[in-house]
């Protein structure tokens, strides 16, 4: 559990605002994120990769509230985008352009454009096919596109199979067997500018073994294609640094920066990290309120007001979060509960047999580590209101993205021209 939050006189609190204040002031579901455990997460992972040089790229996909992306450009961070919409919300939280890396299998041509205009770090390549497309969006706009190739090294992340990419039965990056036909294609591609070497095997990895792996592969592609004659300035390493939901001990940002150091010491190279929940997981808390106790038949059910489509990691990747009450209980009688949401779906079930106190209508719980692929995933299935987020820092808090509600929801659609 994050210092950020904790109880404090039987209140549980993210940093010093009681968590009961800020249910009070906007309602419940929202999400709460700690400022201070932000900076933390991100002054760590700064500090053991200093003497590498490193440029930290906030992965927005774990989170993209222009808030959180902000807390982490102040500190000097870049940003790792997937699509446009990610570009423009890392403009918007003051990103500068030049510390910008693009990665995803597949940018479309007016996302290249969009994103070239603006003067980008780099794009991270993953096919042959779309270093075609990269070549022609710089020969239209009379620029050189700063260029690296995704490599897959074929290393089993050892992660959760929907989010492992490291493996070559995935559709991410270039085959290291594919690399020659890939360097071939370069050379013939004038707008191409062949400055680095991109890599991400996975999210959420908790063992060593595999950035291990993967980096000897980089290290050793760096000096082969060096010797054939490309100026390989810049490696990429991705993120994939995981932080504990339950049991797990994931690798310290000292023995992460250490295998850093062992591979490309001395090589010269701008290396570049794409951290994404190791910045922001721990940083965040789902706070929801109990609608109903739910008791007999096979199982105690607690109903929340949150459901999966505010938090859809236990029903995509059966993910376990630690589940607490807000108002401690101490010498309570423990229960085992199924925390379920209201969406009309088995799988809105956020943990089985879960041992809580005797927890009764508008209680409130807290989801622990919901900083990362929680609000960035919600949705407005079953017409709920897109959930609402909540800053802390200090004894203050602050409303960072309001709730989408229904009426607004119903004003996105139209009717077909002929009904008009």
């Amino acid at each position: 559990m994050s210092s950020a939050f904790a109880y404090r006189s039987s209140i549980f609190h993210a940093e010093a605002v009681p968590v009961p204040r800020i249910a009070e002031a906007y309602g419940t579901p929202f999400y709460c994120y700690a400022r201070a455990e932000l900076h933390r997460a991100y002054d760590d992972l700064a500090s053991a990769l200093q003497e590498c040089g490193a440029l930290i790229c906030f992965a927005v996909k774990a989170n993209g509230n222009l808030s959180i992306i902000r807390s982490f450009a102040e500190r000097g961070a870049g940003a790792d985008v997937v699509s446009v919409g990610e570009l423009h919300r890392a403009l918007a939280a003051g990103v500068p352009p030049e510390k910008i890396i693009f990665s995803g299998v597949g940018k479309t041509r007016a996302e290249i454009d969009a994103a070239l205009a603006t003067g980008i770090y780099q794009f991270n390549a993953e096919s042959i096919p779309e270093l075609e497309v990269l070549n022609a969006a710089g020969a239209t706009l009379g620029r050189k596109i700063p260029l690296a190739l995704r490599v897959n090294p074929d290393v089993d992340p050892r992660t959760h199979a929907k989010i492992s990419t490291g493996r070559k039965a995935t559709k991410f990056g270039i085959a290291v067997e594919q690399t020659g036909q890939a360097l071939a294609a370069v050379q013939q591609l004038p707008q191409l500018d062949l400055c680095g070497i991109a890599m991400h095997i996975g999210s959420q990895l908790t063992a060593i073994q595999p950035f291990d792996e993967a980096f000897g592969v980089m290290a050793a592609l760096v000096a082969e294609w060096r010797a054939a004659g490309h100026d390989i300035r810049r490696l990429d390493l991705g993120g994939g640094i995981g932080i504990r939901y339950a049991e797990e001990t994931p690798p310290t940002p000292a023995a992460y920066a250490a295998l850093v150091k062992k591979h490309f010491s001395g090589l010269k190279l701008q290396i570049a990290v794409e951290p994404g929940r190791f910045l922001t997981g721990n940083a965040g808390i789902l706070v929801s309120r109990v609608i109903y106790a739910k008791r007999g038949g096979a199982k105690n059910f607690l109903i929340l007001d949150a459901a999966m489509n505010d938090l859809m990691r236990p029903a995509m990747y059966d993910s376990w979060h630690d589940i607490v009450p807000v108002q401690a209980m101490p010498g309570s009688a423990v229960e085992h509960w199924d925390v379920v949401g209201p969406v009309c779906e088995t799988s809105d079930l956020f943990g089985q047999d879960r041992a809580l106190p005797a927890l009764q209508s508008g209680d409130l719980v807290a989801f622990m580590g919901a900083g990362a692929y929680g609000a960035s995933m919600a949705s407005t299935y079953n017409a709920r209101v897109l959930i609402q987020e909540i800053m802390a820092d200090g004894d203050l808090f602050s409303l960072i993205r309001r709730p989408v509600n229904i009426e607004e929801q119903i004003a996105w659609d139209t009717d077909p021209v002929w009904v008009r």
